[in-house]
């Protein structure tokens, strides 16, 4: 299995959707690994897949799935080899748990907070713990991200956006899994809300070695948590790279026009942009889907491009690098 230190390894993951107009190739064909400890920061414009990708590796799959294979290796088990039944006893929730989309609305209104994060507990240990003990792990789970041990017993309408925000991670924390996955956790919070909520998940890292694949669109967010950084477009992870090294130097021609988009403090050259739109996923084109919108297109892009190790621990599939590669070789 490789590193003996990698907890997820993804193999040529596909998860595919029908729909009334044609098959969505939402994830086709992703791979990269995730050693234990450590933040994959999963990047990339909406509708590039990033979402699906984390339903494809916690099998939280809609009714229209059409093909969902490749290999999810987690704790050195092909969990994609369990039924359901089993993946839910053992691997949803207990060795992987995930704060989805929107998490501040998927708390139940009419049940105080308390109660639905030691139900979690309840159903994966059950006959094996007490409600009081469930509660004492709730409540751990609230000093972990700040919230006051009284608001155990409120509502979710009683709580800020922020706090119900940190509830549901407290939710995603109180089984201790291995990984957890974050789904735009902070999209929905204003700025200094963020800052609280990243610094709570800062602190959890540091302090329980949890490790967390960060999905988001805002490559500044991404920075503050991520040690490898891995970019979607349309369906396709196009680049991984270790996070130091993509924010000075990207290799992909799409990461290097999103890093050109982002503002910073010092704006020594104006802020550029990356014209036209992502292709259809429904019927995305031949060879490199990023050719018909990249500036150093050349006629090896109609082909399919092949993932380029390079020497600073950059994975990236572009055919620049590839040709880059075969000149040095030659030489």
């Amino acid at each position: 299995m490789g590193n003996s230190e990698t907890l997820l390894r993804v193999k040529d993951l596909k998860l595919h959707y029908r729909t009334a107009r044609g098959l969505v190739q939402a994830v086709d064909g992703v791979s990269f690994e995730l050693r234990r400890g450590e933040t994959l920061a999963v990047i990339g414009e909406s509708g590039c897949g990033k979402s699906s990708l984390a339903k494809a590796i916690l099998r939280l799959l809609p009714r229209n799935v059409q093909t969902y294979t490749g290999e999810v290796w987690l704790n050195g088990a092909n969990v994609m080899a369990y039924n359901e039944e089993k993946f839910r006893q053992e691997v949803r929730w207990v060795q992987m748990a995930m704060v989805p989309q929107a998490a501040m609305n998927s708390l139940n209104p009419v049940v105080r907070i308390g109660h639905q994060i030691a139900e979690a507990l309840l159903v994966h240990n059950k006959g094996k713990m007490t409600k009081a003990e469930a509660m004492e792990k709730a409540a751990e789970s609230f000093k972990w991200v700040g919230l006051p041990l009284d608001f155990l017993q409120r509502y979710p309408f009683e709580l800020s956006g922020g706090m119900r925000q940190r509830a549901i991670i407290a939710m995603s924390l109180v089984t201790e899994p291995d990984l957890v996955v974050l789904d735009e956790p902070t999209s929905a919070l204003d700025l200094s809300t963020q800052a609280n909520v990243m610094n709570v998940l800062k602190r959890i890292k540091h302090e329980l070695g949890t490790t967390f694949i960060l999905i988001t669109h805002d490559v500044g967010t991404a920075s503050e948590l991520a040690d490898q950084v891995a970019v979607m477009y349309a369906g396709k992870m196009v680049e991984c790279s270790p996070a130091e090294t993509f924010y000075t130097n990207a290799a992909h021609p799409y990461s290097a026009a999103l890093m050109a988009s982002v503002p910073t403090l010092r704006m020594d050259k104006p802020l550029s942009f990356i014209p036209g739109q992502p292709p259809s996923l429904i019927n995305p084109p031949t060879g490199c889907r990023f050719a018909q919108r990249c500036p150093k297109r050349f006629e090896m892009c109609e082909k399919e491009p092949p993932t380029v190790e390079l020497e600073n621990g950059q994975r990236v599939q572009c055919w620049l690098h590839a040709a880059a590669g075969e000149m040095r070789d030659a030489q």
